[in-house]
């Protein structure tokens, strides 16, 4: 019980920050420009200085080994989830399918995933959770964007395929890697700012949440009974699978604890925000996409923290 009340106030605690960017868009005080501006902000600048600050710290064995095992686990989680989605889920019109997919396999593991694991486990959580972003980013950009586009895997090219290798999530890795081998730090001039940087990424991701869930409705949903069990595996069957795998793995292995709530808490985040963007720009079904980030978003505040909780419990 103790453990549900934890994650459910840190939950409450990123709400209230979404709160915040929802009252600002219905009072008008900025628009799409400026939260476009809060977007770039966090993936050019607050999400490098993120993974920086957190891969600060000495060099161990124990934890390189961790960062592998999240790297395992984020890869045969994600290869699972598109076996099922794709042997599962279907609708007749193609759009909405692609839509229905991706968003099942996809969860928001960085603009929810990482502060709640920042807010629960601190730097260790998100020096785990940069490496499921990491592989998270290189098969959206893979399978999910064939997937939106119909193609099959063999249409990977051109400016997707140079994305599936270079993007925020890979990007972020090649950058606090060296740092963490060298078990480099940098020089307090350096670092405050640095950390000040990164202590923004929670309120302005759930600022940005908070201002398009001012404008999204969760109707679709509700009309497609598809949409239901998507949201249901995004929400509940995979991070359980996830929890699943971790516990009969730690049976034979040993797996720290810390990493394996961080991949609990990347796998049982909503609907990726990403969803909606490649919906709208290679013609899958946005009302569709909208309403799954925007409706599986509100229902997390319900389904987050028994999960997590769950999970502190068995691992």
């Amino acid at each position: 019980m103790q453990n549900l009340f934890t994650v459910a106030t840190q939950v409450g605690v990123l709400f209230a920050l979404m709160a915040v960017g929802f009252a600002s868009r219905k009072a008008k005080l900025f628009g799409d420009a400026a939260v476009k501006g809060m977007v770039d902000l966090l993936v050019v600048v607050v999400t490098p200085a993120l993974v920086l600050h957190a891969f600060q710290r000495p060099f161990e064995a124990s934890m390189l080994r961790g960062l592998a095992f999240v790297g395992v686990f984020a890869i045969l989680g994600h290869v699972a989830a598109i076996a099922l989605v794709t042997a599962f889920i279907h609708h007749k019109a193609k759009a909405t399918q692609s839509v229905l997919r991706v968003a099942a396999v996809f969860s928001n593991a960085g603009f929810m995933g990482i502060p709640l694991e920042h807010a629960l486990l601190g730097d260790e959580g998100v020096f785990y959770g940069v490496v499921y972003v990491g592989v998270f980013n290189i098969v959206m950009w893979s399978w999910g964007y064939c997937t939106m586009r119909s193609l099959p895997f063999s249409g990977l090219k051109g400016p997707a395929a140079r994305t599936m290798l270079v993007n925020p999530g890979t990007v972020g890795l090649a950058l606090g890697l060296p740092v963490f081998f060298a078990s480099f730090s940098l020089p307090t001039v350096l670092h405050e700012p640095v950390k000040c940087l990164a202590d923004l990424n929670t309120p302005l991701a759930m600022i940005v949440i908070g201002y398009h869930l001012a404008g999204a409705t969760a109707g679709p949903i509700f009309r497609t009974p598809a949409a239901w069990g998507a949201a249901a595996f995004r929400l509940g069957l995979y991070p359980l699978m996830m929890i699943g795998a971790l516990a009969l793995t730690s049976r034979f292995v040993a797996l720290d604890r810390t990493m394996m709530l961080a991949l609990v808490v990347s796998a049982s985040a909503p609907v990726a925000a990403l969803t909606s963007m490649l919906a709208a720009k290679y013609g899958g079904d946005v009302d569709m996409s909208v309403g799954l980030v925007s409706g599986t978003t509100l229902l997390s505040i319900f389904t987050m923290p028994p999960v997590i909780a769950f999970a502190m419990e068995v691992l």
